[in-house]
């Protein structure tokens, strides 16, 4: 079984990843997705969307990070895709899974997913351009507005030489209103042969078996369980839903994700905030906090209390 750690974007950027993958046992994760327009990025960009790049394309707790690509231009996309590999990407990810409006009016993301036949020209020019050892692979939902091309993108994606495919269980149209339908994946896997890993509404070790069984999936893909449930992945492997990390180690791990590196500091509060948020979903601690931070606008504030 491998869990991979999804990519969401101004969720999962590197200072969440460097965390997540600190505590959790993931196989690997994909960065935030990096738009491409009509021209090749210069390499500035590539190290602040991945800046594992500089560590073998590897978080410091060695789980490997594959590079995401949206984009329309098979000609940039695979331009961009070959540079990111010199870089020292391992794997490269193609999404077509996107729901954002202002993404699908550029044609963009799951917008795609009505036109299957460009979806298999971007991944195959792609996998042509890059050397083969480096793994090309795409993200899709079960379509945009409907389902009905669903088994012919995936079809096209693999016709178009990716190594496997992940889907989030519900189109553009459902967003990410529960519940993610699982069962929509098993025709899926039975029609293509490359991998299938499922993806949506994961928030529990109880969630993952049920996904696993309703759409024939051994892999998982799991995004905001992750972050609201930092040992998840733990808990999955050991077949428990019981925390096995303690609200201290965890309180370790938001001190790590404090300080890390940022451009604004407002910002960041604002994000640890959205974080701790989260927790309190499953960490009665987290609420706790929450209340004595959240009026506090300097990192040093939220830092002494959380070593106090």
């Amino acid at each position: 079984m491998k869990l991979i750690l999804a990519p969401m974007e101004g969720l999962t950027d590197p200072i969440m990843r460097d965390v997540l993958t600190h505590v959790g046992s993931f196989d690997w994760c994909v960065t935030e997705f990096i738009r491409v327009t009509d021209s090749v990025l210069p390499d500035h960009i590539y190290h602040s969307y991945c800046p594992e790049l500089k560590n073998q394309g590897k978080t410091a707790a060695g789980t490997p990070v594959h590079v995401q690509f949206l984009g329309n231009n098979p000609e940039m996309l695979a331009a961009n895709a070959v540079r990111a590999a010199e870089l020292g990407a391992p794997a490269i990810d193609m999404n077509f899974g996107c729901p954002a409006k202002t993404v699908n009016r550029h044609r963009g993301g799951a917008v795609l997913l009505d036109e299957p036949e460009v979806v298999h020209e971007l991944v195959k020019a792609v996998r042509d351009a890059v050397p083969k050892h480096i793994s090309v692979s795409a993200k899709m939902r079960l379509g945009y507005m409907d389902r009905n091309f669903t088994l012919e993108n995936a079809h096209a994606i693999e016709d178009a030489g990716a190594s496997w495919l992940t889907v989030h269980a519900r189109t553009k149209a459902d967003g990410y209103t529960p519940p993610a339908f699982w069962d929509q994946l098993q025709p899926i896997r039975e029609a293509i042969k490359i991998n299938v890993i499922a993806n949506g509404e994961i928030w529990t070790n109880a969630d993952a078996k049920q996904c696993q069984l309703e759409s024939g999936c051994e892999d998982l893909m799991i995004g905001r369980g992750a972050v609201t449930t930092p040992d998840l992945t733990q808990c999955i492997r050991k077949n428990t839903d019981e925390p096995l990390i303690t609200w201290s180690e965890l309180l370790n791990l938001q001190i790590r994700f404090l300080n890390g590196s940022y451009k604004k500091e407002m910002n960041m509060v604002g994000r640890y905030k959205q974080w701790l948020g989260m927790m309190s979903k499953h960490y009665p601690e987290a609420k706790v906090l929450w209340d004595e931070i959240k009026r506090l606008k300097k990192i040093d504030e939220v830092l002494e209390k959380l070593n106090a």
